[in-house]
């Protein structure tokens, strides 16, 4: 119950006051992030963690000027991969080996099976396909957010390209996916923030076979 009354006391809060959320609070956050599952446990993406308050100011006009991304404490940037390629699966597998300390059969021939599709695919399939694995750490580090009473607002709203150029991601082959401002509400100057949460009722968003 704890998370679910956490989870409604959230909103994608339109003003932040520009309090700084404690590193600990960030961390967990991150480590939130980190946990999350994703396609053949290869994490695609990497968690840009901006504080630089230039930065940010610079990020800000090709983000529709919204405010949260000057206000906010933290700006997470979630960057896919720009394309699967040999040496990055070869990688994620290689660390597992190091750290469960030993080589599976089935698990090396799954390594060629995906090598022998991924990095043959247009590059565009597979950043979308990275890109649907970050959203996937995204969610977790908004829940983490809500559960640590921090606000976290959700932005696709920018020049992705004009966010990757700031930040030299295509130099990194990493593509900037979504955004993730993290701070706290200013309720004064928010028009969202003591409306009531609407979601669809259950029996209109669920289904359920039996």
């Amino acid at each position: 119950m704890e998370l679910l009354d956490k989870l409604n006391w959230r909103y994608a809060a339109k003003a932040m006051n520009g309090e700084k959320v404690a590193e600990d609070k960030i961390d967990r956050i991150l480590e939130a992030a980190r946990l999350a599952p994703t396609s053949s446990g290869l994490q695609p993406f990497e968690i840009i963690v901006i504080k630089n308050q230039a930065i940010k100011e610079e990020i800000k006009p090709v983000a529709w000027n919204q405010s949260v991304i000057t206000d906010c404490s933290h700006l997470l940037v979630f960057a896919a991969w720009d394309t699967y390629t040999a040496e990055r699966i070869n990688h994620m597998f290689d660390l597992t080996n190091e750290i469960r300390g030993f080589k599976n059969e089935g698990w090396e021939n799954y390594r060629q099976t995906l090598l022998n599709a991924y990095p043959q695919k247009d590059a565009e399939e597979n950043f979308n396909h990275a890109a649907k694995q970050a959203y996937i750490a995204f969610a977790n580090a908004i829940t983490a957010a809500a559960y640590e009473g921090v606000d976290a607002t959700p932005i696709e709203g920018f020049d992705a390209t004009a966010v990757d150029t700031i930040l030299g991601l295509r130099e990194k082959g990493l593509r900037s996916a979504v955004l993730l401002p993290i701070g706290y509400r200013q309720e004064d100057k928010d028009w969202l923030a003591n409306l009531v949460k609407v979601r669809k009722p259950m029996e209109e968003l669920v289904t359920v076979i039996e």
